[in-house]
């Protein structure tokens, strides 16, 4: 039987570059979107082009009917949700600390922890042996940001992602014993278009030549980690967090 994985956030970047290759290697898989629904489309017709099994589901992961109803969907088109990727998540313009308000961190705070966390529990509900799951594994998108802060950038950005390295050690604790490995990947300088939203789209090309590696990453190579970790030969891993920065 085909495994279903869930994306959150994976009409674009990393998220739509870890559901091509799941599809790839096998994988049915949920395709999230919370507002590009074209994107979205656009994920789902090139695995479906190459022979794959994918749906799109708008959701806004802070919401959480919508949360139980994107797991629903998913779960009707394909089967029990068997894999989690934890990777929705939103930043805005670059910005200080002294110059963010409460509704900037409101924002911030709920799509990419609240979100993580309404998707984790809904995940461990069905995956769970103590709810009457066979098991599975969630892997959650965090960030280089989390250890280096984006001083006078992102530093909102850097603690969600932060709390995202915490949920993935306290929940690896919690449910190791009920089936379930839950781990994180922290992508450092990568070329996607949320660089873009912060509005310097040219962010990995200046802070590039800082990276011991040389250059800024592809979002294929942050996905080929997060399928490694999905995978069985990462089944004696859980709780631990893989940098994908070429050392930066």
């Amino acid at each position: 039987m085909t495994p279903t994985l869930l994306i959150t956030g994976a009409g674009r970047g990393i998220g739509a570059a870890v559901a091509t290759l799941a599809a790839a290697r096998g994988w049915a898989v949920g395709v999230n979107y919370r507002q590009d629904g074209a994107a979205a489309a656009g994920v789902v017709g090139r695995i479906e082009a190459a022979g794959g099994r994918a749906l799109a589901v708008q959701a806004d992961v802070s919401v959480p009917e919508d949360v139980e109803r994107l797991f629903g969907e998913v779960t009707a088109a394909f089967g029990p949700v068997r894999g989690l990727v934890n990777n929705a998540g939103i930043l805005e313009r670059q910005a200080r600390v002294d110059e963010l308000d409460a509704d900037r961190l409101a924002r911030i705070l709920n799509t990419n922890v609240v979100g993580a966390f309404l998707c984790a529990g809904a995940a461990v509900r069905r995956m769970s042996t103590r709810f009457g799951g066979v098991g599975g594994v969630i892997v959650n998108v965090s960030s280089r940001a989390a250890v280096l802060g984006s001083a006078g950038e992102y530093v909102d950005y850097a603690a969600s992602k932060a709390a995202l390295d915490t949920l993935t050690v306290g929940l690896a604790r919690e449910v190791a014993a009920e089936g379930i490995r839950v781990c994180g990947v922290r992508p450092g300088l990568i070329e996607t278009d949320i660089h873009a939203s912060g509005g310097e789209p040219g962010r990995v090309a200046r802070l590039s030549g800082g990276v011991p590696l040389g250059r800024g990453g592809a979002p294929q190579e942050v996905a080929h980690a997060v399928l490694w970790l999905l995978s069985q030969e990462a089944s004696y891993v859980t709780g631990t967090t893989l940098d994908v920065s070429g050392g930066r």
